[in-house]
């Protein structure tokens, strides 16, 4: 096997010869493939990962599923790195007992994925779908929509993507407040942040944006519980990770009434079932998880993710994109 090898998996990647982030990899002396399954991203069995990765030294990963056993069976596997900034897919713990780094894109994605949360916002406030079908079919209701302004937004982690949100909705006259548990008191105070705990947060808010990772304590956080304690008429957004929200849940609440409506980037399942009961309700807005996916962010994603390889390969550590950093000192190519 050639000992610098690069695997692209990301669909939208897959066959780009002259993009950018092929050449940042060429140039840094690299031979780069492709999968054999155009759809190996979405996750495959343990089997069919580990055929793929033996090939490689490298991943640019889109969201294979990397456990502790394809990793013990790939030994020539040294960088794992996620096009994004969510790794809940590969076994850091691992990663980390096979001394394999695994690296995320923290500066590329933020604001397309900020955009897309207020798109969604948008589309549930203005009634966008059920609108445009009334045009196109010649019914011309006058039923009124929510307003924006004057609204108070909650976002639920103020990262990268909570923050990109957060400056956007102030510019649109949102009050914002934000449940953070390690906040930035000098961007909280420059853009009037309201930092509040999560039930504050709950029955405050009339639209609720969440941006925080899947964690032992943030799965299914969005319950019964969670939702019971939403304003009445309020408003969900998820573009995070479909792991936060329990859809059974979720499907009662909004079927009920109880909210709104709900803007959806992200499902339990992935991609999910033509059938998911939440598909059936007029007061859902779906998108396949391409929150993160605008041309500029995919470009910026691909580029930084193979930077980081080429980097590590060359002996220099990028600082900030590492997740298992700890591996730092005892780690080679």
């Amino acid at each position: 096997m050639p000992t610098d090898v690069v695997l692209i998996d990301p669909e939208h990647m897959i066959g780009l010869k002259d993009a950018q982030y092929v050449k940042v990899l060429q140039e840094a002396g690299f031979e780069v493939i492709y999968p054999d399954d155009s759809t190996f991203s979405r996750g495959k069995s343990e089997e069919e990962t580990i055929a793929q990765l033996q090939k490689c030294n490298a991943v640019l990963a889109g969201g294979p599923i990397i456990t502790e056993n394809v990793m013990a069976a790939c030994p020539e596997l040294r960088v794992i790195a996620r096009s994004g900034v969510g790794y809940d897919r590969v076994d850091i713990p691992g990663a980390t007992k096979h001394n394999i780094a695994v690296c995320i894109t923290p500066n590329a994605n933020h604001e397309s994925v900020a955009e897309h949360a207020l798109m969604l916002m948008f589309g549930i406030a203005k009634g966008v779908l059920a609108n445009d079908e009334h045009s196109r079919a010649g019914r011309w209701p006058q039923s009124e929509t929510l307003p924006i302004r004057g609204t108070t937004l909650g976002i639920i982690g103020l990262g990268r993507i909570g923050r990109s949100l957060a400056v956007r909705a102030v510019a649109m006259g949102m009050k914002v407040i934000a449940y953070e548990l390690y906040p930035n008191q000098e961007f909280n105070e420059k853009n009037g942040i309201e930092l509040v705990e999560l039930d504050d947060l709950l029955a405050r808010s009339d639209y609720i944006s969440v941006h925080c990772p899947v964690t032992e304590q943030t799965k299914g956080l969005i319950n019964a519980d969670f939702l019971g304690k939403m304003k009445q008429g309020s408003v969900l957004i998820n573009t995070a990770r479909g792991a936060l929200q329990v859809e059974t849940d979720l499907y009662e609440a909004l079927s009920s009434g109880h909210l709104y409506g709900a803007g959806l980037d992200v499902y339990e399942q992935e991609p999910p079932s033509a059938d998911n009961p939440l598909f059936s309700l007029p007061n859902v807005l779906c998108s396949p998880h391409i929150g993160s996916g605008d041309h500029l962010s995919r470009l910026m994603m691909g580029v930084e993710a193979a930077e980081c390889i080429a980097s590590l390969r060359h002996g220099n550590w990028p600082n900030g994109a590492v997740v298992n950093a700890e591996i730092q000192d005892g780690w080679t190519w």
